[in-house]
């Protein structure tokens, strides 16, 4: 069955810009927070119903069930967790161990445990209709990644932002079948996952580090052909922990699987995602992504585009962002695989990464897996090259070119070791 979650389909930036929108990691710059007691609310409850989806699933799995079923019940119920450190040599030495303007794998030159987590998931089936998903976070990665730069956080973001995942999921019998989630769920949009040990590489794409990891709200996926998933979503925003408004956002999805080997995706977004809600100041996102898949090898192609109209700034200009990579991979023998990934990214007017500036980057990994029973370590090595030029553009260097302000330089090489470690029921 086609579909397309983000990070399941491959292993199976001197000119600052104004202080209302701050750069990730620059250096006193702070994220202000909004209370929002109907969005805590929403989250709160979203929590009990994951935990009371269980006990119904199981009263209803008890019944006779007049469908046919296509498979067996058993395995339904899965559990796991998952340690990443790493360990990230930056030669360009920053005097704050930060990689500027990222949101994952941003502690550089000291040992980083960057994500543990843990999780229950029931699946869905005909016999069984009700999922559900609940999973505990915490780590360096967990911390800026549900938010673009000097964006208002959500009340409770602090505490929000260790939830993994938690929502309940029906499989309505209607056609070939319609699975309806809601509350916190894999994002739509992109072909990265936050988790590194779902990914080629083990740091994480700027297209991938800019669009959302999760989404709170509501989808609805429906097969129309054994080869073409159709899904539509309404989600609170275009972060999950940013909170402009009280306003929904909206989007779809589909995936087509041309041939055995290669499948395609498009991915919709349109939401107010400023203060002023009015939709001149929409924010439109359109993701693509063509992967091509073979026992060895996977090659997947992304680009995305986005623009808005910026409420807060003289004027209010059109802001306009655009990337996309080239991940490939290929698994050379036993435990040993390999993988490269190309990119380039371009934030206009600095809206998405808080800094104008274009990157170009390349990413070079080795990998070496060792399977034990229902676990698997994970060895990387890694080698990445990135390049930021514009008018905000630079990644931290060593000094300072005044008290508290470091100094840029616009390259950056770094070379890291990574150790993930999953465990994961049958």
């Amino acid at each position: 069955m086609v579909g397309a979650v983000r990070g399941a389909s491959l292993l199976e930036g001197e000119h600052e810009m104004k202080p209302a929108m701050p750069s990730r990691n620059d250096v006193g710059m702070a994220m202000k927070t909004v209370p929002s007691s109907l969005l805590s609310r929403l989250w709160w409850l979203v929590l009990l119903c994951v935990l009371i989806a269980p006990a119904h699933a199981a009263e209803t799995s008890s019944a006779p069930d007049p469908t046919p079923t296509t498979g067996t019940d058993t395995g339904l119920w899965h559990y796991g967790a998952y340690l990443d450190a790493s360990y990230v040599l930056n030669f360009n030495f920053p005097e704050n161990h930060l990689w500027r303007n990222r949101a994952t794998a941003v502690r550089h030159n000291e040992f980083a445990p960057n994500m543990a987590l843990a999780y229950v998931r029931k699946d869905t089936s005909e016999s069984s209709r009700w999922g559900m998903e609940l999973g505990v976070q915490g780590g360096y990665d967990s911390q800026n990644f549900a938010f673009l730069p000097g964006e208002r956080e959500v009340s409770g973001a602090d505490t929000l932002r260790q939830v993994h995942r938690a929502n309940v999921s029906y499989l309505a019998p209607v056609g070939k079948g319609l699975t309806i989630t809601a509350g916190l769920f894999n994002s739509l949009i992109g072909y990265e996952s936050l988790y590194a040990k779902d990914n080629a590489n083990y740091t994480r794409s700027w297209i991938a580090d800019n669009t959302p990891y999760l989404m709170f709200g509501v989808n609805a996926k429906y097969p129309v052909t054994d080869d073409l998933m159709v899904t539509a979503f309404i989600v609170n925003g275009y972060y999950h922990l940013s909170h402009p408004n009280d306003q929904p956002s909206y989007g779809g999805q589909w995936a087509y699987k041309a041939t055995p080997r290669l499948t395609l995706t498009q991915t919709l977004y349109g939401g107010p995602d400023q203060t002023n809600t009015a939709f001149e100041f929409w924010r439109f996102y359109a993701n693509h992504i063509v992967e091509w898949k073979s026992d060895d090898l996977t090659v997947a192609a992304s680009y995305d585009i986005g623009t808005e109209n910026i409420a807060n700034r003289p004027g209010s200009p059109r802001a306009f962002v655009m990337g996309g990579n080239v991940v490939a991979r290929w698994h050379v023998t036993g435990p040993w695989a390999v993988a490269v990934r190309p990119e380039f990214y371009w934030d206009r007017n600095g809206r998405w990464t808080g800094s104008e500036q274009f990157v170009k980057a390349v990413t070079s990994t080795v990998e070496y897996r060792i399977p034990y029973k229902w676990t698997n370590t994970i060895v990387r090595l890694e080698h990445r090259w990135d390049e930021s030029t514009g008018a905000g553009g630079g990644f931290f260097s060593r000094g300072e070119i005044q008290p508290g302000v470091i100094s840029l330089t616009p390259n950056q090489h770094l070379v890291l070791a990574g150790i993930l470690w999953t465990f994961d029921s049958p």
